[in-house]
């Protein structure tokens, strides 16, 4: 065995792993990469197909963003955002604002998405109990919704694989059943459908919105649930629903901002603005931890008072606003405006949807191929017909990632559900590869 690989198993335990599964599929040490390939130190070449946890926006060792974070670095590593600020901080704000729903004006740092979503929950409780309503202290989200692992973002997801051992730990919330357009109760379609499954919603508000402050989301996309993809009129009806009782709506984009869905924000779909929004993944094209949780005029408000109204947002992370990561989302913004990315991203998208199709579409395993975007997700069944899944146990998903692995193409599924959502700016030479490896590796699994 490689002393590296040797080194890594006798000290690192691997996020979101169970690391026994090591001893048959030791780790692969990454030596380098460059745009949509990762390179390990035997000099095996992989196509990184899910952008390393959905964050690589603009490809590995992007020239662009490796100069800017080099210029700042010989210029200012880091510094307290309390009281001081940096130019690069001020200016991604003025890029940022452009792009952001309407409305949304003040922007407060943090350092991952989790982070993020803390900070959201946190803002909505403080500004409920400063406006005279203090009864809300409660927090709405969809069954099956993914915020991240720190114990408030826990608290709102709403998948066991992730929370269950912790419920103890866990604040109360609701969890509102969430559309799930393929194995629709309604018999409905996606495309075409008036949303009916919001009735479950509208019963959750009729029962706990006077108590509820924040009612959370994945707009459009449930990506942890297996990229689950719900119509934009949705969220047009919740938005609705919030404004009429006086619910705040949290957007979280962390997984969909940055054209990920083809628009810039999953939110642009159905034209509304929420009352916070929580970015982070491609907010720096991966190159760097960092996170904003975005916010209106009116929320920032009820916070802006003499110090000892005791009103100040006490709530700090230390890398807020470091340069590095301001740096390289400038970068990001840089090349996504005058590269014509999202045009780009929108074309290969329906390419790559077609070309997974014509593959696979048509496979006995292969219950539906979803879309949104460059994002495109392949849910693998036991019955076609029935929709009937797999038996967890066999961990076919995990059985197909393998041996894509040794075809050169890095997939990570989420259970059975195998799923594409690669750079931006990935080229259809690439994508024809990567189409070609995976159905290589169902095939191989599934026969």
């Amino acid at each position: 065995m490689n002393k590296l690989v040797e080194d890594d198993l006798k000290y690192i335990w691997h996020p979101c792993s169970q690391m026994k599964d090591y001893e048959e599929l030791p780790p692969i040490v990454i030596d380098h990469g460059k745009g949509s390939y990762l390179y390990d130190i035997n000099g095996n070449e992989y196509i990184d197909i899910i952008s390393s946890w959905w964050c690589n926006l603009l490809g590995h060792c992007n020239q662009d963003i490796n100069d800017a974070v080099k210029k700042q670095l010989d210029k200012l590593e880091h510094v307290i955002f309390a009281n001081l600020s940096h130019a690069a901080a001020i200016e991604l704000c003025r890029e940022l604002i452009k792009i952001v729903p309407k409305g949304l004006t003040k922007f407060n740092f943090s350092d991952n998405g989790s982070a993020s979503v803390e900070c959201a929950l946190k803002m909505a409780f403080q500004y409920h109990a400063q406006t005279g309503q203090s009864r809300r202290t409660g927090f709405m989200c969809l069954s099956e919704g993914y915020h991240g692992e720190t114990i408030g973002a826990l608290s709102v997801g709403s998948m066991d694989l992730y929370a269950k051992i912790y419920k103890p730990m866990l604040m109360e919330t609701i969890h509102v059943e969430a559309p799930d357009c393929y194995r629709c109760p309604y018999d409905k379609k996606r495309e075409i459908c008036g949303c009916e499954c919001f009735e479950k919603a509208e019963a959750a508000f009729a029962r706990y919105g006077q108590e509820t402050a924040a009612m959370i989301i994945e707009p459009l996309l449930q990506g942890s649930a297996g990229m689950r993809i719900y119509p934009p009129l949705y969220l047009r009806k919740l938005r609705k629903l919030c404004d009429e009782t006086g619910v705040l709506l949290i957007v979280d984009e962390i997984a969909t901002g940055f054209g990920r869905t083809g628009k810039m924000f999953a939110c642009d779909y159905a034209g509304i603005t929420p009352d916070i929004m929580c970015i982070s993944k491609g907010l720096t094209g991966g190159y760097m931890p960092m996170a904003m949780t975005i916010t209106t005029e009116r929320i920032y408000a009820a916070f802006y008072a003499d110090y000892s109204e005791g009103r100040a947002f006490m709530h700090s992370h230390t890398y807020s606003g470091n340069p590095l990561g301001c740096s390289a989302a400038l970068a990001v913004q840089k090349i996504l405006r005058e590269g014509r990315v999202l045009e780009h991203a929108q074309t290969t998208g329906r390419y790559l949807h077609a070309k997974l199709k014509e593959a696979l579409g048509d496979y006995k395993n292969v219950g539906e191929i979803r879309h949104i975007g460059l994002i495109n997700a392949i849910e693998l069944v036991r019955d076609k017909d029935s929709k009937e899944p797999f038996d967890a146990g066999l961990r076919t998903g995990y059985q197909i990632y393998k041996e894509a692995l040794e075809k050169g193409l890095l997939l990570r599924p989420l259970g059975d559900v195998l799923y594409f959502n690669p750079a931006l700016n990935i080229d259809e030479k690439t994508l024809d590869k990567a189409v070609e490896k995976c159905e290589a590796a169902i095939r191989m699994i599934l026969g």
